[in-house]
């Protein structure tokens, strides 16, 4: 497995959050063979900042659970930073409420989520989405976590 470091600033007043070996295991699970050792840095956010993000970065009203900076070091550098992630915790929280999850469970798959968007992957067109969910599950499973679609309605 990879080495993972995140240099993690905490901008909240929950109570809930996972531990920093927690967070370095999951993010190291998606790094995966990709690359040997990967910097993020993660900033955990409340709702108004993350709305604020969200707005500034995607034009798009109200918080979003995880936010993705890839870096645009260039590739000879060789330097092992992957970029950034914001993830904020009203919305996780809510979502794992919703969706029936562990709180941990979906943590995961936000960490997860998020170091894959770093890698470059993404979810814009049905391909890539079917690509991304695939590797998320696969991931989860191997860290012993349930499927996070597996409610997901089928198309």
């Amino acid at each position: 497995m990879a080495s993972v470091h995140i240099d993690v600033m905490i901008n909240s007043r929950s109570t809930q959050l996972p531990e920093q070996s927690k967070l370095e295991k999951w993010a190291a699970a998606a790094v995966g063979q990709h690359r040997q050792e990967a910097e993020i840095s993660l900033l955990i956010v409340d709702e108004e900042e993350g709305a604020e993000l969200n707005r500034q970065w995607r034009g798009k009203e109200g918080p979003t659970n995880v936010l993705s900076f890839p870096s645009d070091l260039p590739a000879e550098l060789e330097l092992p930073l992957l970029g950034d992630l914001i993830i904020c915790v009203p919305v996780v929280e809510q979502e794992a409420i919703e969706q029936k999850k562990s709180l941990n469970s979906h943590w995961a798959h936000m960490m997860v989520h998020g170091t894959l968007h770093l890698l470059g992957y993404d979810h814009i067109d049905d391909q890539e989405a079917e690509e991304m969910e695939t590797l998320e599950t696969e991931i989860l499973g191997q860290l012993g976590y349930p499927d996070p679609y597996q409610d997901r309605e089928s198309s």
